[in-house]
């Protein structure tokens, strides 16, 4: 047990704490924070003016050109340019647009075939087909219900590209 000096009263334990620890978690407080205080902002270092690049705008990729001495498969960028250019200038396009574009754009009228715009019983066709024959094969598409699909075919027996009934091309 301590020894008392005069004057002095005995605090209980718990006492001491609830007076001491408010102290002791001030100061680790305060340190704590003292710890978190910003640095002095370094002073700004003199440097060279450096010409940022800027973008140049690109060319716009140039367009496909017809081939006669190509195959299909070399002129098909061609074929699909040309009809996606119908398509977005003339969303209800009929089989003549898409000849007539293709005609346009250098492919022989006498090798290509199409398919009838109206059926038999007079009703507007879902979709129309036509196509181009090259010396290795055809280029066969077809547009209806606003989506647009072409691909390689080998010629048929007969020297054309479609079956069926098609149209003649007298435009």
């Amino acid at each position: 047990m301590p020894i008392l000096r005069s004057g002095e009263a005995r605090t209980p334990t718990r006492s001491r704490l609830r007076i001491g620890a408010p102290l002791v978690l001030a100061a680790a407080l305060g340190l704590a924070l003292a710890g978190c205080t910003p640095e002095a902002a370094p002073s700004p270092t003199p440097t060279a003016d450096v010409a940022t690049p800027t973008a140049t705008a690109s060319a716009p990729p140039a367009a496909a050109v017809y081939d006669p001495n190509a195959g299909a498969e070399a002129n098909k960028p061609v074929f699909d340019q040309t009809n996606q250019a119908v398509i977005a200038a003339n969303p209800s396009a009929g089989g003549a647009d898409f000849i007539i574009a293709l005609r346009n754009a250098g492919f022989d009228g006498s090798a290509m075939q199409l398919t009838p715009d109206i059926t038999t019983v007079g009703v507007k066709a879902d979709s129309v087909q036509f196509s181009v024959r090259l010396s290795d094969g055809c280029l066969v598409g077809q547009y209806g219900l606003g989506s647009y699909e072409s691909q390689v075919m080998p010629a048929l027996g007969t020297g054309g590209c479609l079956i069926g009934q098609t149209r003649p091309i007298d435009f």
